[in-house]
């Protein structure tokens, strides 16, 4: 649901009044209280009652379209979506889905051109990083339609805003985890789902970054391609580990995680690698519980699939732009202890 006073009063840790004089300009209060309390309101969709008396009147319809559909990491984003098409239809916006399987370009050019003909007024996409979609995105912004990306996005475009992880930033933090593990030295596995995902190829770098600048005796083995599969996850770790038994650990960046415990069951291990994988799944909570993997680094799918739809509806209805070109989720790190 879209966000209320006290909710963001609770979550500023000020008063009911002085959320209230800081949405509305009014009275006292210090900049960055005021700043902290607008970003808050704005990240909980929070629209003012004379706001949304107007847009009451004003209907819109908003596409969205995702890609790696059935992935398991998806179950939240889809949960967020939903939530807001509820919350949405009580202001006469109506929500269209295209579900795409793969990172194919032409899937997903399919998909915004099924939109469109709808007649669609914005759009939330987690788009392909192509020159296709790049232009098609560019070609609907021309039209008027509202754009904001969400999990992914993709440069050379003017859409509105990206809502999501800082994916490079999360793969550094990935780095850092490993780190701490291995005592900061041992050969690494990384395993990456598509290599054309912006997605994966972020965190990589910023992975690989991170060691280059502070981990020198951390010696990555390589970064393999699972195109999210549990069984080329599975088959790459047990090739790795026969050929480097000392190996110290292995981060999947993508899907297909489940891979990691089937590899290690079919070698009987006596002691594992480290293991950070990615995406609060029910898969990856049982992991963690069953200590196959250390650490579990998500991205708030959630928050992803939800926000991007209430900030697409409160541009077209009430005429409120976002407050940042990005507006990074955060990086949530899980443990055994904590899920």
């Amino acid at each position: 649901m879209a966000g209320t006073i006290k909710e963001i009063a609770e979550l500023a840790g000020v008063s009911r009044g002085t959320v209230d004089r800081a949405l509305n300009d009014r009275g006292r209060i210090k900049p960055e209280v005021a700043e902290r309390i607008k970003k808050i309101a704005d990240e909980l969709g929070y629209i003012p009652r004379k706001k949304k008396q107007a847009a009451g009147s004003s209907s819109a319809k908003l596409g969205v379209v995702t890609q790696l559909a059935k992935a398991s990491f998806m179950v939240q984003v889809y949960k967020g979506i939903e939530d807001a098409r509820k919350e949405l239809n009580n202001r006469e916006i109506e929500i269209y889905l295209e579900e795409c399987e793969s990172v194919d370009e032409e899937e997903q050019l399919g998909a915004i051109s099924r939109l469109e003909n709808r007649g669609i007024t914005g759009l939330a996409i987690m788009p392909v990083e192509s020159d296709k979609i790049r232009g098609k995105l560019n070609e609907l912004i021309d039209k008027g339609i509202k754009v904001v990306t969400f999990n992914s996005d993709i440069v050379g475009t003017k859409r509105s805003c990206f809502i999501g992880l800082d994916n490079q930033k999360s793969g550094r933090t990935a780095a850092g985890l490993m780190g701490m593990l291995t005592g900061k030295e041992g050969k690494i596995l990384a395993i990456t789902g598509y290599f054309g995902n912006s997605v994966n190829s972020m965190r990589v770098d910023g992975f690989i970054q991170e060691i280059k600048e502070n981990y020198p005796d951390m010696n990555l083995i390589g970064v393999q391609s699972s195109f999210d599969d549990e069984k080329e996850v599975e088959s790459i770790i047990i090739s790795a580990l026969s050929t480097f038994p000392e190996l110290k650990g292995i981060v999947v960046f993508s899907g297909g995680q489940s891979g990691v415990t089937k590899a290690f069951s079919k070698m009987k291990m006596e002691k594992r690698p480290n293991v950070i994988v990615y995406d609060l799944t029910k898969e990856n909570i049982g992991a963690l519980k069953k200590d196959v993997t250390d650490f579990v680094i998500d991205q708030n799918g959630y928050t992803q699939g939800y926000r991007s739809l209430m900030i697409l509806a409160n541009m077209i209805q009430v005429s409120q732009k976002p407050l940042k070109e990005f507006l990074y989720t955060d990086i949530i790190i899980k443990t055994k202890y904590n899920v």
